[in-house]
């Protein structure tokens, strides 16, 4: 093992913020085609991602995600695999990069810090694998970035599993990777610490310039992160696309049960200071939400679950329910239940979802093309 002794990376280092852009990229995005067979598990995928921003491949434990992030990493090969990471080739029929070729961040469940060095000696020999010609991250922003400027002369054993894994993930950053492979990086933490890491992850999100593949079993975590969504199952893709319209999607075999909804963009355009509410506008209206202290103008994503959303022919003044929309009917489905129905609708140019009963839809004849009002209950302001 080698270290270096320098804190700050070469005068050439950049900010964390251009990340892998040092200049013109030849081809944005990551192209792949992964197959391969064992006994009792088969791999078969077609991925085009994009070349900045978070893709999270989601689905059930045992549809091949983690085999999919190992495949791009080198770390197992698929004899029929073709890989190129923004205009790199790091796989094909006739080239195969190994993994310590390959400019890649990797974090896993397990923090996997050296127990017997300090924080700052960790990142340090992140930051060694670089050559110093060739590093385009400096340590102090990413130090910055994590929170880890009061951790540097702590041992890992002094740290929270949330602290692990944010010097996990710093240490692979100083490694100048032109692409970041995290692999359910909160999977191991209680929900406090989970609470702990996720600001830093959305900094993280809003802040880098690279790709970043990110596998996710938590809805939680897919609605705060993504930006691009993979469903998997059985070691197939099933849906691929940007986050709100493939979470807006009522005919895919992967059901969502309680959890399915959408995520939204929007901005926060007033505050009502008298009620502690905020007003976020989206592309076919806007809602009322609680305040969290984000300032007017501020960009931020809201999470509207389906079991929040009820359907009316006639606007009704006379209610609790504030945020009252008009939608149009654009299908409905059958959910989890045989009883339930999943009713997609379009706010303007927005998706949303609305979950009822089939004898309530029954009632209110809906047919797709229908105008209707949207009555939202809650609203989950994420960040």
């Amino acid at each position: 093992m080698t270290d270096t002794s320098a804190i700050t990376a070469s005068p050439a280092a950049t900010p964390v913020s251009a990340l892998g852009r040092g200049g013109d990229a030849v081809a944005s995005g990551i192209q792949a085609q992964f197959q391969l067979h064992y006994p009792d598990f088969s791999l078969d995928v077609t991925l085009d991602l994009p070349g900045r921003g978070v893709t999270v491949l989601h689905g059930p434990s045992g549809c091949g995600k983690t085999t999919v992030l190992r495949c791009i990493a080198g770390l197992t090969r698929a004899p029929r695999g073709a890989l190129t990471v923004n205009g790199q080739v790091w796989q094909s029929a006739s080239q195969f990069v190994p993994t310590h070729q390959r400019a890649l961040g990797y974090v896993f469940q397990d923090a996997a810090l050296f127990a017997h060095l300090t924080v700052q000696r960790n990142l340090e020999y992140g930051l060694s694998r670089v050559a110093p010609a060739a590093r385009r991250v400096a340590f102090e922003p990413v130090v910055e970035l994590l929170g880890l400027g009061p951790l540097l002369a702590r041992l890992p054993q002094g740290l929270s599993g949330g602290e692990r894994q944010r010097v996990a993930i710093a240490r692979a950053l100083l490694t100048s990777p032109e692409l970041l492979l995290m692999d359910e990086p909160l999977a191991a933490l209680d929900v406090a610490r989970k609470q702990e890491i996720l600001p830093y992850l959305e900094r993280l999100h809003d802040t880098l310039d690279i790709p970043v593949v990110y596998i996710s079993h938590a809805p939680d975590e897919v609605a705060r992160l993504a930006d691009y969504l993979v469903l998997l199952q059985h070691g197939r893709v099933v849906a691929a696309g940007p986050l709100t319209q493939t979470l807006a999607r009522i005919d895919l075999p992967l059901p969502q049960g309680e959890d399915a909804g959408v995520v939204l963009q929007a901005v926060v355009d007033a505050r009502d200071a008298q009620w502690h509410l905020a007003r976020v506008a989206f592309d076919g209206g806007s809602l009322w939400v609680r305040d969290t202290g984000h300032p007017v103008g501020q960009r931020v994503r809201v999470r509207i679950l389906a079991r929040d959303v009820s359907i009316a022919l006639a606007y009704n003044a006379d209610t609790s329910i504030q945020n009252c929309l008009q939608a149009r009917v654009d299908a409905t489905a059958t959910d989890y239940h045989p009883a339930l129905a999943l009713v997609r609708l379009e706010v303007g140019a927005s998706p949303l979802l609305a979950r009822l009963t089939w004898r309530s839809a029954h009632a209110l004849g809906l047919q797709p093309g229908m105008p209707v009002w949207l009555q939202i209950k809650a609203v989950a302001l994420i960040g």
